[in-house]
Formats: C-alpha cells, structure tokens, sequence
C-alpha cells in the first residue's frame, strides 16, 4: 500500500513538472519567434507571412469566455487600429482546450469576432503548439514582435496594462509603452510584465 502511495504521488509530482514546463518556456525578449498558419474566424489560413508590409506584430492570446479577455476586448480593437496604420497588425489566437471550453469553439468564435466588432484576426490553435512555442501560460497574453531582415524578434512579453478592471485607472501602458519606444527606435524600457488573466486550459491529451 505505502509502495503505491508513493508511486502515485510521484506520477502527481511529475505530471506537474511537465504542466509547469509547458507553461513557463517560450519566447523571452532577443530570441527569435517562428511563423504559423492557423484558420482564422472567416474560414481562411493565416500565416505572418501573410503580411508583406508589416514591420512586425502584436501577438495576443485570448479568447470568449475570460472575464480578463472581455474586459481588454475594446482596448485591443483600439491597440490595433493605432499600430496596424503604423505597421503593427494585431494577431489573436485562442488556445483553450475547446472540449474544457466549449464558450470558446470555433463556431463560438465566429459569433463572438463578429458581435464584438474584431477589427483583427482571431485564430485557432487547435493543437496548442503556438501557444507552447510562445509560452503562453494565461488570457490575455501579448508579444511584440519586429521583423529584423527576415527574423521575427520579439520585443515585449506580458499584460497590455495594469489594470484589467478599469480602463481610466490604468496607470503603466506596458504594451504602448513599448510600441511606442521600439517605433522610436529608443531602448524598451520594460521589455517584460506579468501576464494576468486566465489560466490557458491545456488538452490532457
């Protein structure tokens, strides 16, 4: 009995390890990000390749059902329509496990991307390697990327800003702060914050 006590807590043990793995490696600022293709809500494939004319992304990991997803829903419509005009598209891409959020299907998606008004794409990562290559770990989750020849470098990683609750008691715009240093070309002063949102769901399988 002790014997199998002891096994179990060691599987217990390890399957947090390898949870605890997923969600802490990825992408820091200075490495170099890689390019995905992934169906957007209105059926097509996009890849960051896509986008000739781009100097670089903002990359957010989000999704429906996420009260802090829904509370930064109109700040990344506004985020975007900025920086897209300046060359910095925003990209969403929803990682949850559908079968532990059926709120965020693609069906939901669709409906969700169109009520709310997205003025950007919002893709699926049905098998969860973006969000693992990038290290993602909550919703909202953002990265800054800037194309250097033919590299994606990553700029920025963390929150859009301090206060997910209250929009006029924002007092560190991380993410702005940021666009607006590397289009400058000055130094980013905060290259990194504390992702705050919900837990990404991870498939079991």
């Amino acid at each position: 009995m002790k014997n199998i006590l002891f096994y179990s807590v060691l599987a217990v043990m390890a399957s947090g390890i390898a949870a605890f793995t997923t969600a802490t490696s990825g992408y820091e600022p200075g490495a170099t990000a890689s390019d995905f293709k992934l169906k957007n809500v209105d059926g097509n494939m996009v890849s960051l390749a896509d986008y000739k004319s781009a100097k670089g992304f903002i990359i957010t990991f989000t999704c429906n059902h996420c009260p802090y997803a829904k509370s930064y829903e109109k700040r990344l419509i506004a985020i975007d329509r900025k920086y897209k005009a300046k060359g910095y598209p925003v990209i969403a891409i929803m990682p949850n496990d559908t079968m532990m959020c059926p709120d965020d299907s693609p069906t939901e998606m669709v409906k969700y991307a169109r009520e709310k008004g997205f003025t950007f794409p919002y893709l699926f990562d049905a098998t969860q390697e973006v969000a693992k290559a990038y290290g993602a770990t909550k919703t909202p989750h953002v990265y800054v990327l800037h194309k250097e020849g033919d590299k994606l470098v990553v700029k920025y990683v963390g929150a859009i800003d301090d206060n997910y609750e209250d929009a006029s008691k924002v007092t560190k715009k991380y993410l702005e702060n940021a666009m607006n240093e590397l289009m400058d070309g000055r130094e980013i002063t905060v290259k990194t914050s504390k992702a705050i949102g919900c837990t990404i769901k991870w498939t079991s399988k």
